[in-house]
């Protein structure tokens, strides 16, 4: 499984980069604060929901520690996806939060 550290994301926004960010959280969890570009996808609900994904596209996956991101990530890389989980999660953002 690929992995990037939150810091790397910061700067791939700072830099106007593309960056598709999916955030896995529960909702009372996105309530606190979320990445602005995040798309809110539960974990319990990824497999469902993976028609809103686009094969084509490269995904960022976020929850609040790393965890949950990289089940995921497993989870989409499976089913053919490109993902990164993103290690230390929110707890390791120091990034915008909405």
């Amino acid at each position: 499984m690929k992995e990037i550290n939150a810091e790397t994301v910061v700067e791939k926004l700072a830099n106007n980069e593309k960056v598709n960010i999916i955030d896995v959280r529960e909702d009372f969890e996105i309530e606190a604060g979320k990445i602005p570009q995040a798309k809110h996808i539960p974990l319990g609900e990824i497999e469902e929901r993976t028609d809103e994904l686009d094969k084509n596209e490269h995904y960022y996956m976020v929850c609040r520690s790393g965890a949950r991101s990289a089940n995921a990530s497993a989870v989409l890389e499976e089913k053919g996806f490109n993902v990164t989980n993103m290690t230390g999660g929110m707890l390791a953002w120091t990034g915008e939060i909405e």
